[in-house]
Order: C-alpha cells, then sequence, then structure tokens
C-alpha cells in the first residue's frame, strides 16, 4: 500500500484556536473553523464556517457564521445560515437568526430567537449599533 504525503496547498484547513490564557478584542474573519476556549471581545465573521465556543470560553461578540455551537458563554447577536447548538454547559444572551435551533436540557438562553428558512448568512458591517 501506498501513501503519499499531500503538500500543504491540498490540505484543508483545520481551523483556529484560541486557548483559555488568549483574550482578543476586534474582528475576527477568516475561512476555517473556530474553536474559541479564552476570551473574545468584538466581532467573528467566518460566513461559510462553524464557531464553537468551548466550554471554558467567553465571547462578548457578534457573531456571522454557517453552525455556532455553544458549550461555554456567549453574549451578543448571532446569525447561523444552518445551526445554532446550545450544550447544557452553555449560555447564549442575545438575539439569534438561524435555520435551526437545538438547546439541551440545562442549557441557558436568555433573548430572541428569529428563524429563516435555508438563508445564507450575510456578513459584512456590524451586526448591531454597538461599537
Amino acid at each position: 500500500m501506498s501513501t503519499t504525503n499531500p503538500s500543504a496547498g491540498d490540505r484543508p484547513e483545520s481551523g483556529g484556536h484560541i486557548g483559555k490564557t488568549i483574550r482578543i478584542e476586534g474582528v475576527i474573519t477568516g475561512h476555517a473553523d473556530l474553536h474559541v476556549d479564552g476570551e473574545v471581545h468584538g466581532q467573528i465573521e467566518l460566513g461559510e464556517n462553524s464557531v464553537t465556543i468551548g466550554q471554558n470560553g467567553h465571547a462578548k461578540a457578534d457573531v456571522i457564521a454557517k453552525n455556532v455551537s455553544v458549550q461555554g458563554r456567549l453574549e451578543g447577536k448571532v446569525k447561523a445560515a444552518d445551526r445554532i447548538a446550545i450544550a447544557k454547559t452553555g449560555s447564549l444572551e442575545g438575539e439569534v437568526t438561524t435555520s435551526r435551533i437545538a438547546v439541551e436540557d440545562g442549557a441557558i438562553f436568555r433573548g430572541s430567537i428569529n428563524l429563516e428558512k435555508g438563508g445564507k448568512v450575510e456578513s459584512g458591517g456590524p451586526v448591531n449599533g454597538n461599537g
């Protein structure tokens, strides 16, 4: 059996990780998935990719992504083209717009939900008037 190592250009992007001891303020954009275990204050725009707020993560940010998973704390406006999932360890506070939402028993949600069928999330400009 023969195996080859793909060149860097052939490898799919695995995404980014913000560790527990990292705090970022500002706008995060990109074309890969993002896992947040630290703190983010500002805006996260990943369009067709996924954002996960890990159990240790805290984001006070507006988020635009294809999928958003909340296992830690997220405060802000959230737009997910496909799905938002709030785990039993998660807390989401704010206005959410998505096609599907899942809230596990024990999860905390405070805010409003706008359900839109099969919508494509458009990025560009602030999600809210803050900042």
